[in-house]
Order: structure tokens, then C-alpha cells, then sequence
């Protein structure tokens, strides 16, 4: 989705669906906007359509008994207060049981009380918000794109104010995110929730001590206490078997869970669509994710159920930070390694196994996670003669013997991670039918890393180009491509 920046988007077509079936489409007929107080009143400055809306108006995502029904939520573009207005041109009258769905009441379930105020009443509130507003919590970091001044914000979901702002928000995770659902806002352990908020920050026109705020996307961040073994002490002192690990105890009086290892995970994540295909959504990752890498008591970044478009982008973020890591670029294929005949064992150090998991450990990446990002390395190191490709007509050189092996190296190392993530599959199959499904998801995996290698490649030149000043992508580098479906067994 390309967008153009500092232009107004046109005004988005309201549904007028016929009434030949008595149901209009939810996805049609719902319009969000976000808007700007003016002197009379509130002015769109973005608008779009929900991608999903069956987690609220059922799986056929239709709402009946309307004909030319207009659902307009609108949100104030800095602290997100929403209002819903609900129109439409004839309603179908009551018979019986049947009578048209009742969209407000259907919506009360998703968003605050405040969103059901009359329009006037929050054109009036909007425009009395304090001059000098800023997001709630404390700037984490701010960044330059594209000549645009960016802020993320962060906080504790046991901040009044960021409950608030997420309460607000909560229903983009039904709308945007397939299968999503809210994270719980008012459990006693909402400490271990952290909201990190993006934002694009504008100076007021004539007022230089003065910005305005126009919320972009958020992420939604939570703790999980891992529990570690404790090491005692070499040899227990005065003979006793629990003299020694006393120290270990914890003081239940003074100690602080947040001290404790932990396993931190991104639940949710969110840009909304105007502002996708800008680069923010990589930008607002690599953010997170560097929050993590210096937090000393996460031991483990990870994703919860990511799609395709997050897996995309966190796969690439992912290789340019770790080609960043001289430890990482040192690991190879060893060469040396003999592949064993048809009764052998597969040898499980085609990369040394110690090095890797100390690279892992210190990048805070998921086992499975890291696996796939330094396949997809060591397959853009492939000679030009082996490595796999997106365009299967290139002509090239006829590789070597030492070729062929490092790539039937690099294909065992990727079928010894399919199958162990998907052993129980995979067991149920005879023989020759599990290599043939083998060698049909490794090609499919090869194909899906070229793709990324090829975005990835873009991706660095338009770093680099931001790096130099320039930050200007090259035109059509921001569309959508269409990404193939990750096999699985």
C-alpha cells in the first residue's frame, strides 16, 4: 500500500448497498477516521476500512436489515478518543424475533462509554485538549523519516493514563489483526505489560513551542517470568546439605519481581494502513526489539502467532541485525563434514553448534526464530552456481564438487530443522512419501528465502540512503508485493 506523503486523502465512498438480501457488508459500511479539531468541527485527515470484522458481526461479516448503512468511527488523531456515529437511509422494521442488528449495541462490547456521545459533544471536547499534549508514559526514543519527525512513547499498562489510551485503541486488534484479540486491562498483573505508542510529531504553524501528535501504530509487550535452576555452591559448608544455598532464598519482604528473568514477548503490533508502506513498521521493531536486547532481565524475544507480512519483516529486520554481529558472520558450513549413505546418521554439526547458541543467546533471539534467519544467511553466501533463486531460468556457471556439497550441506541442515518442528506429522508418513514432503518444503523454504534476500537487499539500500540524508525510497519500492504461503507440513 503506497502512500503519498502531506497530501489529504480523498474522501472515502460510503457503502450504498441494496437491500436485496436485507445484510450489507460490516467491512463496506465501516469507515474509520482520524481527525483534527477545526473552529466548527472535527476534520478528517486519514481514513480507512477494517480488514477483518467477523470477530464482531460473525463469520459472514454482515449486518442486517439496513439499506445505505453508514458506520463511522472516529478517533482524535493525538489521544485517540473515539466517537461512533451510526446512519443509514431505510431499516428493516421488526417481524416477530427479526429485527436489524443493533450496531451501537454490538459495539459497546468494544469500545469505552465515551465513544457514544453525540458528534457535538465530542467536537467540543476535541477542541479543548491542552495545548501542550503529549502521549502518555515517556518518550523512549524519536527517529527522522522522510523529512518527518517520529516519537515512540512507552509505558506501563498500570499508568491510568496508557490503560486509558489502550482501552481506546483496543479495537484495531479485531479490525486489523486476523484472530486478534484485547489483552486484559485490568488484571493484578498489568505491571508486566508494556505499551510502546508511535507516533508522527508536526510543529504548529505560527506557534514554534507547540506540536501536534497523530498516533501512527502501537505494540503491546509482556513479561513472562522464566524460571531458572539456581547454581548452589561447589560444596555445602559444616557438612550440612542445605547450609550454602541460603543466600539464594528470596527476601520476601523487599524483593522486586521485575528483577527476575524473564521471556519477553510482542503480542500485539499494530501500524495502521495509512501509514503502512512507509518503512515504520521495521523502524518501530527494531526500536522494540533494541528496548529488549539492553534489558538485562529478558533472556528471550518472541512473537506471539506473527502472520505472514510480521514474519516478512521481522525475518528481515532480524538478518540486518544480525549481519551486524561479528560472531555471527563468522558462523559457516563446515565443508569438511562428510555426508553419510542411505543408513547413515545425519551429521548435526554441519555449523558449529556451540558458536551459534552463543550468538543466540546474546542476540535474545527464539531458537526456531534465529534457525531460519542463519539459514537464509548462509544461503545468500552459496555460490551463484547453487544458491536457489526467484528467477529459475538464470543462467549460470557449472558449480564445483565443493559447491554442490556446501549446498546439500545447507539442504540438511534445513530438513533437520523442518522435521524436528514437525516430527509428529512427518512420522505418520511412510518412508519415501516423508522425503518426497522433505524435499517439496526445503524447495518451497529455499524459494521463500530468496524472496526475503531480494526485499532484504532493497531494504539496505534504503537504510542507506536515510543514513546519507537522502531518505527518499525509490518509486514503487513502498508496494505490497504478493508473498507466497509459507509451506508447512
Amino acid at each position: 500500500m503506497t502512500n503519498v506523503r502531506n497530501r489529504i486523502p480523498e474522501p472515502i465512498h460510503i457503502c450504498t448497498c441494496t437491500y436485496k438480501t436485507g445484510s450489507v457488508s460490516a467491512k463496506k459500511a465501516f469507515v474509520i477516521s482520524l481527525v483534527r479539531p477545526t473552529r466548527l468541527e472535527s476534520r478528517a485527515i486519514q481514513s480507512f476500512r477494517p480488514a477483518h470484522a467477523y470477530s464482531i458481526f460473525g463469520d459472514d461479516e454482515q449486518i442486517f436489515g439496513y439499506q445505505g448503512l453508514e458506520v463511522n468511527l472516529t478517533f482524535n488523531a493525538n489521544d485517540m478518543r473515539p466517537n461512533l456515529q451510526v446512519k443509514w437511509r431505510k431499516q428493516f422494521e421488526p417481524t416477530g424475533e427479526t429485527e436489524a442488528t443493533d450496531v451501537v449495541a454490538v459495539l459497546k462490547d468494544y469500545l469505552p462509554e465515551v465513544a457514544f456521545q453525540k458528534k457535538k459533544e465530542f467536537d467540543d471536547v476535541i477542541r479543548k485538549t491542552r495545548a501542550d499534549w503529549t502521549p502518555p508514559g515517556q518518550l523512549a526514543t524519536s527517529f527522522t523519516r522522510d523529512d518527518t519527525t517520529y516519537e515512540v512513547w512507552k509505558g506501563s499498562l498500570a499508568d491510568p493514563a496508557v490503560k486509558q489510551l489502550v482501552k481506546r485503541i483496543q479495537i484495531f486488534v479485531p479490525l486489523l489483526i486476523e484472530g486478534g484479540t484485547y489483552i486484559p486491562t485490568d488484571e493484578p498483573d498489568s505491571d508486566r505489560w508494556t505499551i510502546f505508542f508511535l507516533y508522527e510529531k508536526k510543529p504548529v504553524s505560527g506557534e514554534p513551542d507547540r506540536n501536534s501528535y497523530i498516533f501512527n501504530g502501537y505494540s503491546t509487550v509482556y513479561r513472562f517470568f522464566l524460571y531458572q535452576m539456581p547454581t548452589p555452591p561447589a560444596s555445602p559448608s559444616q557438612g550440612s546439605l542445605t547450609s550454602g544455598l541460603e543466600d539464594l532464598a528470596l527476601d520476601k519482604e523487599n524483593f522486586d519481581l521485575a528483577q527476575l528473568p524473564c521471556r519477553t514477548r510482542i503480542s500485539q503490533f499494530i501500524i495502521l494502513p495509512p501509514f503502512q508502506g512507509k518503512g515504520l513498521g521495521p523502524k518501530f521493531y527494531n526500536i522494540i526489539f533494541q528496548e529488549y536486547i539492553h534489558h538485562p532481565q529478558t533472556v528471550e524475544i518472541t512473537v506471539e502467532d506473527p502472520n505472514e507480512a510480521f514474519d516478512d519483516m521481522r525475518d528481515i529486520a532480524d538478518l540486518h541485525f544480525l549481519r551486524k554481529q561479528p560472531d555471527f558472520n563468522a558462523l559457516h558450513i563446515d565443508t569438511s563434514i562428510v555426508i553419510p549413505g542411505k543408513n547413515g546418521v545425519a551429521p548435526s554439526n554441519v555449523v558449529d553448534r556451540a558458536a551459534a547458541d552463543a550468538v543466540r543467546g546474546k542476540a535474545k533471539i527464539a531458537p526456531r526464530q534465529f534457525a531460519r534467519v542463519l539459514e537464509m544467511h548462509l544461503m545468500s553466501k552459496l555460490a551463484d552456481s547453487v544458491r536457489p533463486c526467484i528467477e529459475p531460468d538464470t543462467k549460470h556457471a557449472k558449480p564445483s564438487k565443493l559447491q554442490e556439497h556446501e549446498y546439500r550441506l545447507w539442504q540438511l541442515m534445513v530438513k533437520q530443522r523442518v522435521y524436528r518442528h514437525n516430527k509428529d506429522a512427518l512420522g505418520e508418513l511412510e518412508i519415501p512419501e516423508r522425503i518426497t514432503k522433505l524435499n517439496e518444503t526445503v524447495a518451497s523454504v529455499a524459494f521463500d528465502f530468496a524472496r526475503l534476500l531480494v526485499k532484504a537487499e532493497r531494504y539496505q539500500d534504503d537504510a542507506t540512503s536515510s543514513a546519507n540524508g537522502n531518505g527518499k525510497r525509490k518509486a514503487g519500492e513502498d508496494a505490497e508485493e504478493v508473498a507466497p504461503k509459507k509451506q508447512k507440513v
